[in-house]
């Protein structure tokens, strides 16, 4: 069987476990497709596996970071092959977007595993008697059984089908590169295991971290619990390690001083495509100011809570707020949750005050989004070690953002000397209200010239800009590699 009969243009998934039944489902792939070249065919840099579950067509968030680090490989002359999951188990999470999916380079491929988390199946009839009857005891022991080949709930079953994956694909076509993108976690358990057996080298995008708590700041786990331990191991034989922010690497740096020197900061970023073009007029001072969360909302609830009550004492306060709308787009929970929780439900008892839900946006209409909006909220969880993708798009549309974090947060750090930056000391409704009052006036007077100044402190987190430089190290790695 070979590699080429795994190629999502064909429609095939690799021959692995669908985890959605009582009984594990082996599903064959086509048997007569051509076999692919070895890792120096065609004058390529070499093959690189990107292990990144959570790659489009999957709707979240991680998708922008790792088509681009794809796409961005295979122009430098990488040939890429993408392990992710098939669009089913995407499906029962956050859904999918095949906006952002076209984006992806023609060349990538793609190896697609039809494994599905069996606590989102929606099909009643596969329920066992047990689970119908005692769906909380169900729960509890599933997440007892998912720990044991890999110490994280949820994905510690996909160890084996992952490990078995990457060496399908090693042996079809030598790899002489592995980079892996957790979360999951568990996905950094498949590619120690191809480096241990093979001496392949790898690269672990953390993007945050694992052994660093990003909402509530310092440690999450000890360095001699279970998954102290993977995490030790797996920083320990890593070629390099990447985090989106100074404080997780530092946090890491503290933590493994051995591995220091293979750390290093790779920010998110924004994409071209999605930025508003920014307009040569400046606003007329219309009436029913546009207020836009875009983005996965995480906010404490008791935080969300202040935020609306904030907006209602400030729509009534202000004259300019009078007629203002406050939008949410994006996702509001996962699966079976979402647009169904507290959250919705509080959206929806404020709509005579201008607050509403829109549900998810495609990729390919992020634009339109802040495009139609007036200033945008940036409501975060977490602290210091927490950055958040969306500020770097925030940032690029030019427009007012309010901040609703803490105030000593990783966000902050990037949008300090941001020309428009409502930022209250803290996230009480009266200091909340004054942001939505100061963001307020800066839309309504903001010219052109500010717009364009809010978009060059943006330039410098083009995603592409990020990437480049340690994408180039990777290559030198390769390079020592293959001398050595």
């Amino acid at each position: 069987m070979s590699l080429a009969n795994l190629d999502r243009s064909k429609g095939h998934g690799l021959k692995g476990y669908e985890m959605n039944g009582d009984d594990s489902k082996q599903r064959t792939p086509n048997a007569h497709a051509p076999n692919v070249h070895g890792s120096n065919a065609h004058g390529s840099k070499g093959h690189l596996l990107y292990l990144a579950l959570g790659f489009p067509p999957a709707a979240k968030s991680c998708a922008y970071r790792m088509k681009e680090v794809a796409n961005l490989a295979v122009e430098r002359g990488w040939r890429v092959t993408v392990v992710n999951l098939d669009e089913e188990a995407w499906l029962r999470e956050f859904g999918v977007d095949r906006s952002l999916a076209a984006q992806v380079h023609p060349s990538v491929r793609q190896v697609l595993l039809p494994l599905h988390r069996k606590d989102f199946d929606p099909d009643l009839q596969r329920y066992s008697w047990f689970r119908a009857r005692h769906t909380a005891r169900w729960l509890k022991i599933r997440r007892r059984i998912e720990k044991l080949p890999f110490p994280e709930p949820v994905w510690g079953l996909y160890r084996a089908p992952l490990e078995r994956a990457l060496e399908r694909v090693h042996r079809e076509d030598p790899v002489d590169l592995v980079m892996v993108s957790p979360a999951p976690y568990v996905t950094m358990a498949a590619a120690w295991r191809l480096h241990r057996r093979h001496g392949v080298p790898y690269v672990v995008d953390f993007r945050d971290g694992w052994s660093v708590d990003v909402i509530g700041g310092g440690e999450a786990f000890a360095r001699d619990s279970p998954r102290g331990r993977w995490d030790s191991r797996v920083v320990r034989d890593a070629s390099r390690c990447w985090f989106v922010n100074e404080p997780i690497k530092d946090f890491y740096a503290d933590r493994y001083p051995d591995a220091a020197d293979r750390l290093r900061v790779v920010r998110n970023g924004w994409d071209l495509h999605s930025a508003p073009a920014i307009s040569s007029s400046d606003p007329g001072g219309e009436p029913g100011l546009r207020f836009t969360f875009l983005g996965n909302l995480k906010l404490p609830y008791p935080e969300f809570l202040n935020l609306v009550e904030a907006w209602k004492r400030a729509r009534a306060a202000d004259p300019a707020l009078q007629e203002a709308t406050l939008d949410f787009y994006g996702y509001i929970g996962a699966s079976y949750a979402s647009g169904a929780n507290a959250y919705a439900k509080t959206i929806g008892e404020h709509a005579s005050f201008g607050v509403r839900y829109h549900g998810p946006v495609p990729r390919a209409e992020v634009a339109k989004v802040y495009d139609e909006s007036d200033a945008l909220v940036l409501a975060l969880p977490g602290g210091r070690f927490m950055t958040s993708g969306k500020v770097y798009e925030y940032m690029a549309s030019g427009l007012p953002v309010v901040s609703v974090h803490a105030y000593e947060h990783g966000a902050a750090d990037t949008l300090d000397g941001y020309p428009m930056w409502a930022r209250p000391p803290g996230l009480d409704v009266d200091a909340l209200e004054k942001a939505f009052v100061d963001a307020a006036a800066m839309a309504r007077s903001a010219t052109v010239r500010q717009r364009v100044a809010g978009r060059a402190h943006a330039e410098r987190f083009e995603r592409r800009r990020q990437l480049e430089p340690p994408i180039s190290e990777l290559e030198e790695l390769v390079t020592q590699g293959r001398a050595r």
